[in-house]
């Protein structure tokens, strides 16, 4: 009862927000494309947690400039950064209750609403980053992003957020034993918690701003996290030790609230997908960038060692049962490994037949 109260407060409040953000509720606003002008356009609202210097902030903002242009005007995008809305729970929460148009969430997040969502979480379920971007470009995937539709949500397309190593204080991660007795933060998803469970340490789940004070009076001894945590995040003044085991590589997901979506006439839900598509691929040259910046003024300003003789082997061995466990318990997760491996399989069918006809 408790919960459902605080959440109807933090959609009221939000809404409230909403309306002050955008000057007053009762503007003119065209409720659908069909309607739209430049003169009376579509406004729609997105909200996400990060900053406007994050890459993934950068590449929303590509997608609400391309879209503005590409419909003419007619269709615009107010962002709202900085968890301006409330977290990401809370902003998916607010998108299915109409609150707000779009947002952009950890795509495990989304399982709440489509257990297929689940896999995205578990550890090493992609082969690599090469591997990663072949599954998450696929047509096969973009098919999957739109079945959501009669959920509430379309998934508009993905970033991704690099793959996820353990840091510590001072202790070098290279085998799972080496996390024993270890209380190391984690996403408050099902997965991670059991992951750093399988894998031997404590989870301790708790929101990324709290990490740094957390780290800083050893709550924890230790977090995961990609590369730019050390950086933006000021994670390296205190960990100086970044073990790259590379045990998970989850995409965030930009998403559309289904009611949005089928405001808009078929062109502009085209537009609207090459717009978001384009801004992805924006998106990875500006995330390369910004890992290669990142381990370098760690390393040269934060005195942060990098261990990579790590034993991925080890890690994949104290959780490969969470594939399997994951699948009995969720169908969607069964039916998204078995379209991940599908386009693997399409993928080594068409690099064979292109060798076999060049």
């Amino acid at each position: 009862m408790m919960r459902k109260q605080l959440k109807t407060v933090i959609i009221s409040t939000a809404a409230i927000a909403l309306c002050l953000g955008l000057n007053g509720c009762h503007k003119q606003e065209a409720s659908n494309s069909e309607e739209s002008t430049s003169e009376k356009p579509m406004i729609l609202t997105l909200a996400h947690g990060l900053s406007e210097t994050h890459t993934v902030h950068i590449a929303i903002t590509k997608f609400a400039q391309e879209l503005e242009m590409k419909t003419g005007g007619r269709i615009k995008v107010r962002i709202f950064a900085n968890g301006q809305l409330g977290s990401e729970l809370e902003q998916m929460e607010q998108v299915m209750a109409g609150v707000i148009s779009m947002t952009k969430v950890a795509s495990p997040m989304l399982a709440t609403y489509d257990d297929a969502y689940h896999t995205f979480g578990l550890p090493y379920i992609f082969n690599g980053t090469q591997d990663f971007y072949d599954t998450m470009d696929s047509p096969l995937m973009y098919d999957f992003f739109q079945s959501s539709k009669d959920k509430g949500f379309v998934t508009l397309t993905y970033y991704t957020s690099g793959a996820r190593s353990f840091y510590t204080v001072n202790k070098p991660i290279r085998t799972p034993a080496d996390l024993k007795g270890m209380k190391i933060r984690v996403q408050d998803m099902k997965s991670q918690t059991e992951m750093i469970s399988v894998m031997g340490g404590t989870p301790v789940a708790m929101a990324y701003g709290d990490v740094f004070t957390s780290l800083q009076t050893g709550i924890i001894d230790g977090t995961e996290n990609n590369e730019t945590a050390l950086t933006n995040g000021k994670h390296g003044e205190i960990c100086k030790v970044y073990s790259t085991d590379q045990h998970a590589m989850i995409p965030d997901a930009l998403v559309i609230s289904s009611k949005v979506w089928d405001s808009l006439s078929a062109s502009d839900q085209k537009i609207m997908i090459d717009a978001a598509r384009h801004s992805t691929v924006s998106h990875r040259d500006m995330w390369d960038s910004a890992i290669a910046d990142a381990i370098e003024e760690a390393k040269s300003k934060m005195g942060v060692t990098f261990i990579n003789d790590v034993n991925k082997e080890a890690f994949r061995e104290a959780t490969k049962g969470m594939v399997d466990k994951y699948s009995k318990e969720y169908p969607g997760v069964a039916k998204m490994v078995n379209l991940i491996n599908t386009i693997r399989c399409n993928k080594e069918k068409a690099s064979a037949a292109g060798v076999q006809e060049g």
